[in-house]
């Protein structure tokens, strides 16, 4: 099998798995995942199937849907490669990519830190991207309906600077998930085109949030 055969199969496979998912969590984030990182991928020297690969199977299982259980997605893409026949070492390498692409991984002291490449690089600021913009907002409130959030309580400000358990059991207004985890993204990016993408979409977020408070407060009260 050769490699597109490989991804076109993982492609299927992918769509098969996530029929039904949560809107901010499809095939159409993967999808949108898969072609930033292709796009990225033309500026730097990286494996094209394990970038690939990982873009695809990034949320293959993602631990918000499985009780918090981080290993769900590698075990499952691991046994899936395995199966298609995908070599042992580009299998590693995604599996590890898939373990450490999440934003909350980056909440972690350096020291925790235990693997990097530039195709973790590529495919994480490719699925950051995705998180980003008009996107990521539609993204945000999405999920936020999902869980029963509330779009915004000006009693409830956001919490900074989160250790990686607190970030995971936050149950806050979906607002605050831009200054805890959205607008964070920019100075995140790791590739110079990832950045270059970047800057727009952070912009636009920020344009966003002016509109919305504007709209929440239209007679300018205080407190």
């Amino acid at each position: 099998m050769n490699n597109t055969e490989i991804v076109e199969q993982t492609i299927a496979f992918v769509k098969e798995t996530l029929q039904g998912a949560e809107g901010g969590h499809d095939w159409f984030h993967i999808q949108r995942v898969f072609n930033n990182t292709l796009l990225i991928a033309k500026e730097e020297k990286v494996d094209v199937l394990t970038v690939s690969l990982s873009a695809l199977l990034h949320d293959i299982a993602d631990a918000k849907f499985h009780d918090g259980d981080d290993t769900v997605g590698p075990k499952l893409a691991l046994v899936f490669l395995s199966n298609l026949g995908v070599g042992k070492n580009t299998i590693q390498h995604v599996v590890k990519i898939i373990e450490n692409i999440s934003f909350k991984n980056s909440l972690e002291r350096p020291d925790c830190i235990q693997f990097s490449s530039l195709e973790l690089q590529v495919v994480q600021d490719a699925d950051r991207l995705d998180a980003m913009g008009a996107i990521g907002i539609a993204r945000a409130f999405n999920y936020g309906g999902f869980k029963n959030r509330q779009l915004y309580n000006p009693s409830i400000a956001p919490k900074l600077n989160q250790t990686k358990e607190a970030y995971k059991n936050s149950n806050a207004p979906t607002i605050n998930h831009f200054y805890e985890k959205l607008l964070l993204l920019k100075d995140k990016m790791n590739t110079a085109t990832g950045k270059k993408l970047a800057e727009a979409r952070h912009q636009f977020m920020l344009d966003y949030l002016e509109q919305f408070y504007k709209e929440w407060n239209p007679l300018g009260i205080k407190g």
